[in-house]
């Protein structure tokens, strides 16, 4: 089942992608295509990167947050991760732009990540980091 709801995912993000470009935030994907290849880097470099990603940013997190704490510090850390990766995603594909660089990756990002997680939620599709890395290592899932 947990490849199916990846599989389901992926063309759900990129109309959601598709639905941000269409909003006036700088964010321009040419076509369903990009929107789909855009969606799947989105993805890895989420996968690649999250941890490298968070130990680069453990010293200030734990700081600010006063060692998690603050919730809300720690959501601030989780966006700008996923604006980092949109703006990579961004440099990587040819026809998926930030027209107006880090503010349309900024408000990019965070619409995207809103956008699907509350889609994801209300189709039953939301797959947590957990779960997501139990089936990805071959895991039984509790």
């Amino acid at each position: 089942m947990g490849a199916l709801v990846w599989l389901l995912q992926w063309p759900i993000r990129a109309v959601i992608l598709l639905i941000v470009a269409w909003l006036p935030l700088g964010v321009e994907v040419e076509n369903f295509g990009i929107g789909l290849l855009a969606a799947v880097v989105i993805g890895l470099l989420g996968s690649l990167l999250i941890y490298p990603l968070k130990a680069l940013f453990a010293l200030p997190w734990l700081i600010t947050s006063l060692g998690g704490l603050v919730t809300p510090i720690s959501w601030i850390f989780n966006w700008l991760i996923t604006v980092i990766l949109f703006g990579l995603a961004a440099w990587l594909i040819p026809g998926f732009r930030l027209r107006n660089g880090l503010v349309s990756a900024i408000l990019g990002a965070v619409v995207y990540a809103i956008l699907s997680t509350l889609v994801l939620r209300v189709l039953g599709l939301d797959v947590d980091f957990t779960r997501a890395s139990a089936l990805v290592s071959g895991l039984p899932i509790a």
